[in-house]
């Protein structure tokens, strides 16, 4: 199944304002935003979309009442789209709109849609390092803190899931959509990679009692290090709460850097995640601080030699 990863992701909110202003400080781009929601893209077309919790056209939420409604994933071509249809189709109800997108649910109740991919090619940054040692990068008098620009993520990273059973969850991602585990936690559940992409995962599944099941958070990727700690001082700045990092992990590699937000998921901004193809032996590791991250940074206030440090 050459599935590439997600395109987007679709919320049922119930402060519709508030979510679409979240979106936007954050950096993705309005399309057709109205006083009913809208979209909000990354640079590659993938997006966020917000609708109110009572719109008649999301799918039905899952019994917590998370605000994730759907999470839509975009396939290469029509042949992979075909083939998860008749896959999909041996023991569930498939539905298909107009412009052929699919719908249906997960085996944990998680509603999923597949289409051929809105990725679309863009201009990236390439951030460029001077390291001692090795041919520069960035040459004489071309400075390396530019804070003149506008920050607009590139492209939706993963989605992770709090499922009530992992052993179910896993399956049918790997069994019935070719998914492959890319490493581990062993008392949590497993990252996953689609056979459409070499990032480290689009998917990570949490095993959690069936009362928390629902999305723990999404994230856009970033062009590098220093893209993400500009924009997430930018973010905090704006007065949304900080909940972890920034840092970087140890399963996947990426910069990381968590906010709260109104839809009852975390956001993060994420950037340099491993790329692992077929050959990559999966790791495990019981999950804790150190397992998790090789290292978390905490905010100081501004200071100045002989101001006070607090």
């Amino acid at each position: 199944m050459n599935i590439l990863g997600p395109d987007e992701l679709v919320f049922g909110v119930d402060d519709v304002e508030a979510c679409c202003q979240y979106l936007t400080d954050y950096g993705l781009l309005p399309v057709n935003k109205n006083d009913n929601g809208g979209r909000f893209e990354g640079l590659d077309g993938t997006a966020i979309v917000i609708k109110h919790r009572d719109d008649d056209s999301l799918p039905a939420a899952l019994p917590t009442g998370s605000m994730l409604r759907e999470t839509v994933y975009g396939v290469a071509d029509k042949m992979t789209l075909d083939a998860i249809e008749t896959e999909l189709s041996k023991d569930r109800n498939v539905s298909k709109d107009a412009s052929g997108k699919l719908t249906t649910v997960d085996d944990s109740g998680f509603a999923l849609g597949f289409q051929v991919s809105c990725r679309k090619p863009f201009e990236g940054k390439n951030e460029q390092v001077n390291s001692p040692g090795f041919e520069a990068l960035r040459g004489p008098n071309q400075i390396g803190a530019d804070t003149s620009y506008d920050i607009v993520p590139a492209s939706l990273s993963h989605v992770v899931y709090f499922v009530p059973d992992g052993k179910k969850a896993e399956s049918f991602y790997i069994d019935r959509l070719g998914f492959k585990v890319v490493d581990r936690f062993t008392q949590l559940g497993p990252f996953l990679r689609p056979a459409g992409t070499l990032d480290h995962h689009t998917l990570f599944l949490i095993e959690t009692p069936p009362h928390m099941q629902g999305c723990e958070h999404f994230t856009f990727h970033l062009a590098g290090p220093n893209e993400l700690l500009l924009a997430g001082k930018r973010f905090q700045d704006k007065g949304y709460e900080s909940f972890w990092g920034p840092g970087r992990h140890i399963f996947g590699s990426n910069y990381f850097w968590y906010f709260n937000s109104p839809m009852g998921v975390h956001v993060e901004y994420d950037a340099d995640m491993d790329l692992h193809d077929d050959s990559w032996t999966p790791r495990e590791a019981m999950a804790s601080a150190d397992a998790s991250q090789i290292f978390n940074f905490t905010l100081a206030a501004n200071w100045m030699p002989g101001g006070d440090p607090h």
